[in-house]
């Protein structure tokens, strides 16, 4: 009975192996990638790595918000929102829409 059960664990792990998508990304998904910055969060992106606070002496034609670590933000996802999100230290880690 050992052996069976090494065996259906060896062919459920071939199967898994199988099921796997392609590792690399298509023409087709970049493509998709700029139709969803339409924020213009790729725009920014040179803004990570630099403080929070370098967000406030911008202007901005679409919303904004400004994250701090740690902070209460609603769950709502606007596409047309660019987030700017911080660490621990006011850093921004990350500029994305949503």
């Amino acid at each position: 009975m050992k052996h069976y059960g090494k065996t259906l664990l060896a062919l459920g792990v071939l199967a898994l192996t199988a099921c796997q998508s392609a590792g690399k990304p298509d023409a087709a998904a970049a493509g998709a990638d700029a139709q969803n910055d339409t924020c213009g969060a790729s725009q920014y992106q040179s803004y990570v790595g630099k403080p929070l606070s370098a967000v406030s002496s911008l202007h901005f034609d679409t919303p904004v918000r400004a994250i701090p670590w740690n902070s209460a933000v609603t769950m709502d996802f606007n596409l047309h929102r660019l987030n700017f999100l911080a660490d621990k230290s006011d850093t921004i880690t990350q500029v994305y829409c949503g």
